[in-house]
């Protein structure tokens, strides 16, 4: 099948190194897509949880390769660091071929929008406050992400598509939602504060397409839990990709011809 091409991909928060990334799906996604800039918005190599215990299986790899692959072959790759690569910080501004890293970029949309381009844990209070409470809550999470496994392997056994129980609980738990909604109007008062027309970020796992106090808010989401990319079209148009939902979708399409 001929790959999709947009102008612009953005994807973040993949985690490779940690057993819960979704590696292959990802897969599937880079090799049915091309474009002219791919951002790759911060935690995608989760060094914190390689410092635990080396995992790296053969999918790990293949995303590098991909990614690489794209970039020797013309598309410019934009690296905007994590906290959880955050090491490659100091490396702000190298630029290796067609692979550039950025703390943070100002990207401009084909119909003229600025966005400020930036992963956000420096507006999470709790990785700013206390790396030791971070660290706590991230391993709570891993924690999370295997009853999510189970889950979903049982989910799969009876005909079920993939559901993410760590995604839905942060959209119930009232103070999970408060997080949310006080991270989202930081990170728009900092794009305000730049004079850009909008923002795309990662780091809380929840994709969205949304406008706070006239500000563009746009979050990848991530390809541990929701598996979602923002793509830019050739005319500037914005969309988020649930990727499990278009392979599920192709599966259908797949067995009724």
């Amino acid at each position: 099948m001929k790959p999709t091409y947009y102008r612009t991909i953005f994807i973040s928060d993949v985690h490779l190194g940690f057993s819960g990334c979704s590696a292959q799906y990802l897969l599937d996604f880079l090799r049915s897509t091309r474009c002219d800039t791919l951002y790759l918005v911060g935690d995608i190599i989760d060094i914190w949880q390689m410092k635990k215990r080396l995992y790296w299986p053969q999918a790990h790899n293949d995303v590098v390769r991909t990614i690489l692959g794209k970039a020797k072959h013309g598309t410019r790759v934009i690296f905007v660091p994590g906290n959880h690569d955050e090491v490659l910080r100091d490396m702000d501004g190298t630029v290796l071929g067609n692979l550039e890293i950025r703390n943070e970029h100002i990207h401009t949309t084909k119909d003229g929008k600025r966005l400020l381009i930036l992963h956000g844990d420096k507006f999470d209070a709790v990785v700013t406050s206390s790396r030791t409470t971070a660290l706590i809550g991230s391993a709570l999470y891993e924690l999370l992400l295997k009853a999510n496994t189970w889950v979903n392997y049982v989910r799969r056994k009876l005909g079920f598509s993939y559901w993410s129980l760590a995604a839905v609980l942060k959209h119930r738990v009232k103070q999970a939602v408060s997080y949310i909604s006080n991270f989202e109007e930081a990170l728009a008062y900092e794009a305000k504060r730049q004079k850009v027309d909008g923002l795309v970020c990662g780091h809380i796992h929840r994709a969205e397409i949304t406008h706070i106090d006239d500000m563009l808010y746009l979050n990848c989401g991530d390809w541990v839990e929701s598996c979602t990319a923002l793509t830019e079209a050739h005319d500037g148009s914005l969309e988020l990709i649930h990727w499990t939902d278009e392979v599920e979708s192709l599966k259908r399409l797949s067995v009724a011809a």
